[in-house]
């Protein structure tokens, strides 16, 4: 008698991680453990459509920073696959990519209600809906319609609300704060070289 495999369930955390903060790690690990995710895939984006390049730090840099955040964690891995996409990257090509690559996995979006707000204005957005599941986090001052919450490809994760911001480290580092604990252990040493 065949046995099937299950398809392991795979988040896609997409962002620019400009830098990954404990914010990032913090929800993440709230996801891996309170919602059916076997992993969370760090998606390091190269350029987001929505945000000026000169705003960002360099790519590899960024993907490094996030390795090393997340190396003592199992379920977490860092990924440079928008790298080796067309630029701009849109989240429907680069989840088709991902699941026509990587057989194996279901994929999950993780946004923010933040950006769920703007999800209509993404490009295939309806299709996006349509064929992937999505996690929907909380973010302070973006409520989520009580409607959206009744909808069966979307879960709505009851994760703790993080107001760190990667703006906000950034702005702290101009100005020589000493941040290191709202940042994963070693990355402020790589930050403040």
């Amino acid at each position: 008698m065949a046995t099937t495999t299950l398809p392991k369930k795979v988040g896609i955390y997409a962002g620019s991680f400009n830098p990954i903060h404990i914010g990032h790690l913090a929800l993440a690990n709230w996801l891996c453990e309170y919602t059916p995710l076997d992993e969370i895939w760090f998606l390091v984006t190269p350029q987001n459509p929505f945000k000026s390049e000169t705003e960002l730090m360099n790519d590899e840099f960024r993907l490094e920073l996030v390795q090393y955040a997340i190396a003592d964690y199992p379920k977490f891995k860092a990924s440079d696959f928008e790298f080796h996409l067309p630029k701009p990257s849109y989240t429907i090509d680069t989840l088709h990519t991902l699941s026509n690559t990587y057989t194996d996995c279901l994929f999950h979006l993780i946004i923010g209600s933040d950006n769920w707000m703007k999800f209509a204005y993404w490009k295939d957005s309806e299709k996006l809906l349509a064929e992937y599941p999505i996690i929907i986090y909380p973010r302070k001052g973006f409520p989520i319609d009580e409607k959206v919450k009744k909808h069966p490809h979307i879960y709505i994760a009851n994760a703790p609300e993080m107001e760190i911001s990667s703006t906000f480290i950034r702005q702290a580092l101009a100005q020589k704060k000493d941040i290191r604990f709202f940042l994963p252990k070693g990355i402020w040493n790589f930050l403040i070289k």
